[in-house]
């Protein structure tokens, strides 16, 4: 059987094969038997370094870690796509509405090229969104690789799909496909020797860590605490807590809670459609002057005058007695 690519695996490893079909492409679904990573002597993730993940739409990963260091992930894109397909197929059907053929009536040739466009269409999506996924928790770690995480805490949000929120958040919490982050992130752990607990979040991003006082939900991503005016980053707060609960116990954290001072930020899904350099994006080229991000405008003419065309002035106020 001719494949596109080589097996990325030894025949020695390969314990099983599924043939799928999946947008009118077919594909082989391989499971392999893949070792846990091996690192130098002083290398490898210590069990005594611990960091706390907060789990989002916004930001699908949030890590605070040992150290004050702390880690964001940016998944604007993924959602910015979510909309767009959405948008996007709503306009499709809306225009092939009326073609639509009557329960019991055979499609027409033309009703049938566009399902199977609309096949095309929602598996290119699924990829994309699964391929900026997988690309959101490698960041995270590799992240933990290098600062030597062996323990990550991570906040279980599955409970709020059994509350009934109206039909647009439940189709957010679709969208945002919580168990797949989870185990994405639990099975690039494991490969990496670093073990994933999945602990209870609940309060995390509504508790004050210096006060330890209920708060009211921000608009943003900026928590301010009413009653001894802490401030911090919503999601960071939320994963330091994480980081000092237990797994399988409650809500008690016996340790203090350390807000991440040095945060990295990365981008999840760059290869999606109109998703561009970010400002705070460590990759990016630095400037030798402060200046805006957008692109630079042309010089001045030596002699002063613009290079845009002149306008024309039409004259539409008259004197009396004027033509």
């Amino acid at each position: 059987m001719r494949l596109a690519r080589e097996v990325p695996y030894p025949a020695e490893q390969v314990r099983s094969i599924t043939l799928l079909c999946e947008g009118g492409r077919l594909f082989l679904d391989l499971t392999a038997e893949v070792p846990v990573a091996v690192y130098p002597p002083g290398q490898e993730p210590d069990p005594a370094r611990m960091a706390g993940v907060d789990v989002g739409i916004i930001h699908p990963y949030a890590v605070a870690g040992p150290g004050g260091e702390g880690l964001l992930v940016s998944g604007r894109a993924i959602r910015a796509e979510h909309r767009m397909h959405l948008a996007d197929t709503k306009a499709r059907r809306r225009a092939v509405a009326r073609r639509a053929p009557k329960p019991g009536q055979k499609g027409s040739r033309r009703w049938r090229k566009y399902r199977r466009r609309a096949r095309l269409v929602e598996g290119r999506h699924r990829r994309r969104v699964r391929q900026a996924q997988h690309e959101a928790a490698r960041s995270v770690v590799f992240w933990a690789v290098g600062q030597r995480v062996g323990v990550l805490h991570v906040g279980d949000p599955r409970g709020v799909l059994d509350i009934a929120a109206g039909r647009r958040h439940h189709l957010r919490l679709r969208q945002w496909q919580i168990g797949r982050l989870l185990q994405v992130l639990t099975d690039k752990a494991t490969l990496a020797g670093i073990t994933v607990h999945l602990v209870d979040e609940r309060g995390t991003s509504s508790t004050c860590p210096a006060c330890h006082r209920r708060m009211p939900k921000p608009r943003g991503r900026t928590l301010s605490c009413p009653h001894c005016s802490f401030s911090g980053h919503r999601d960071l707060v939320a994963a330091a807590s994480i980081a000092t609960r237990t797994p399988g116990g409650g809500p008690t954290t016996p340790t203090a809670v350390v807000l991440p001072k040095v945060v990295e930020h990365r981008r999840a899904g760059r290869h999606l459609p109109g998703a561009g350099r970010s400002r705070r994006d460590p990759r990016r080229p630095p400037r030798a002057a402060r200046e805006s991000v957008g692109p630079r405008r042309p010089a001045p003419p030596p002699n002063g005058e613009s290079l845009a065309q002149q306008a024309r002035i039409h004259n539409t106020h008259r004197k009396p007695g004027e033509r």
